[in-house]
């Protein structure tokens, strides 16, 4: 987990990382429906499995924006040179785990490689994490049999930093296939127009993969 801290004298956004650093829920989110209709016909067309073509997707938008690299540690900036996602992984009884992921190599090696730490998250079955382990960690979730256009997040107390994406249920509306993707950053860290580049991002992409051989 490399990082260096900002120089808060020279950061600009000082003043509002002060005022919501102070506020008891500082956190901003927007909840946009995302296109994802050429990504999803090359996802049937070569049998990708859903969740890890999205969660690769996502996850590298994500790291393509430095605000949501950025982590709150003793009361300084924090900014991180690469995020790895945690994310749900869905068990039989119908409750859940834990499992990280890297997005640093190619799609064709993340399928795999992703396949195979799901496995190991199952066997282990937990929802624990050192606390030293998640400062580095995109907080990632779905809930598949919905599709929702807002929704609320448990945040622990104090707050964290760690944003946290989610999304829904796809649905068809006219020509177009729309995934809801929610976003919750810290406002100390993150402003609207960083959260506008993460989807920005997200469609980017979403279209060099459809566009890649």
């Amino acid at each position: 987990m490399r990082y260096r801290y900002l120089d808060l004298e020279t950061y600009p956004r000082k003043e509002h990382f002060t005022y919501f650093c102070g506020l008891a829920y500082p956190y901003v989110g927007l909840t946009v429906n995302v296109d994802i209709t050429a990504l999803f016909h090359k996802i049937k067309a070569e049998k990708l499995p859903f969740f890890f073509t999205l969660c690769y997707c996502i996850s590298r938008a994500a790291n393509a924006v430095p605000e949501f690299r950025r982590r709150i540690i003793d009361g300084k900036i924090a900014e991180f040179d690469h995020c790895r996602t945690s994310y749900t992984v869905a068990m039989e009884d119908e409750t859940y785990c834990y499992c990280t992921l890297e997005d640093a190599m190619p799609f064709k090696d993340f399928l795999p490689y992703a396949a195979r730490e799901q496995e190991k998250a199952k066997q282990a079955d937990s929802i624990s994490e050192e606390e030293g382990d998640k400062q580095d960690l995109f907080f990632f979730s779905t809930v598949p049999w919905v599709s929702f256009t807002a929704l609320i997040q448990p945040v622990p107390m104090p707050a964290d930093s760690n944003p946290r994406i989610t999304w829904g249920k796809y649905f068809q509306q006219n020509e177009k296939i729309l995934l809801p993707v929610s976003v919750l950053c810290h406002h100390a860290l993150v402003d609207g127009i960083h959260i506008a580049e993460f989807y920005r991002q997200l469609e980017e992409e979403m279209t060099c993969l459809f566009q890649s051989k």
